[in-house]
């Protein structure tokens, strides 16, 4: 796991007409004060909310997976950055121990690090791929820095997708999908996961001041699918198929996520909730059953090895 250290900050830069929509909350110097994580910010939406967001003068910390990459980024925009690969726990551990060394305020943490994968995989720590990049390694780098982020009163936003309406079929007792595994129901499991986990976030440490909120940032042109054998992949990878289903660009994939850590809860979006476009949306029926909640969140502690 390498760092590096911080920079000075850059001075905030006036909004190109083409992302107005990004940059319509007047801040004035709020942003400055906040110190945000963002995981999976190497590339695509999360590395373009790292960028909108310290452009508005707050200091961002970027965690990616490839070197290469996540380097590339923290030097483009002068960031600090992590390396950590969530298909390996050990690796998050690592990840979760420096973060709360280094920072002792944590504002927003951003769990957006996530794949759609191909045939069901096992990683290292004997859980199904999907689930344990998308789901379980956030589920343990939020717990190690949870101290941290009650303290702050910290707002953690989960990256989940309009997927798991469309492919989910959670069995609690069968999370590494031992059974009827396809890429797309994994995947959708795993961003049902996310929703529920910010649903029992909010209700364990809402009252302690802590906020959180799951989105969905729209189909997104990125390198998303490049690693799956779903017919999605097609989605991302034929041009005449992106512009069918209207694939937005990055930036604009970025919009809610970004509004999220840089308004207020309780004032402008409510915790707890699912998040499309700024507002409010309809989940999975799933999504609000608060007893698979409780239940995801202590499997989740059993198979980090918190409980």
């Amino acid at each position: 796991m390498r760092t590096r250290t911080n920079v000075p900050s850059r001075p905030a830069k006036p909004c190109a007409p083409a992302v107005v929509l990004l940059c319509d909350i007047s801040y004035d110097g709020y942003m400055q004060h906040k110190t945000i994580i963002i995981t999976g910010a190497s590339d695509g939406i999360g590395k373009e909310a790292a960028r909108l967001l310290s452009e508005q003068g707050a200091s961002v910390v970027i965690v990616g997976r490839s070197p290469k990459k996540t380097r590339a980024v923290a030097e483009k925009y002068g960031l600090p950055f992590f390396i950590a690969d969530f298909s390996r726990l050990n690796d998050v551990r690592e990840l979760g121990k420096k973060l709360r060394g280094t920072y002792p305020r944590i504002d927003v943490l951003i769990n957006n690090a996530g794949g759609l994968f191909g045939e069901r995989e096992v990683t290292v720590d004997g859980y199904e791929k999907t689930m344990q990049v998308n789901h379980l390694a956030h589920f343990l780098l939020t717990n190690i820095l949870l101290d941290t982020l009650v303290a702050s009163k910290a707002t953690v936003i989960n990256t989940s997708s309009i997927a798991h309406k469309t492919f989910s079929k959670l069995d609690i007792n069968d999370l590494n999908m031992e059974h009827s595994f396809t890429p797309n129901r994994a995947y959708g499991n795993a961003k049902l996961e996310n929703i529920l986990f910010t649903k029992e976030l909010h209700a364990r440490y809402g009252a302690k001041g802590l906020s959180a909120a799951a989105f969905h940032p729209g189909i997104v042109t990125t390198s998303f699918a490049s690693d799956t054998t779903s017919y999605l992949r097609y989605i991302y990878r034929i041009p005449v198929l992106s512009r069918l289903f209207r694939l937005l660009p990055a930036e604009q994939g970025a919009d809610t996520m970004v509004w999220l850590a840089s308004s207020t809860p309780g004032k402008d979006w409510i915790s707890g909730e699912y998040y499309y476009k700024r507002k409010i949306s309809r989940s999975h029926d799933t999504a609000n059953d608060a007893v698979i909640a409780r239940q995801l969140w202590d499997k989740s502690e059993q198979m980090t090895g918190l409980a």
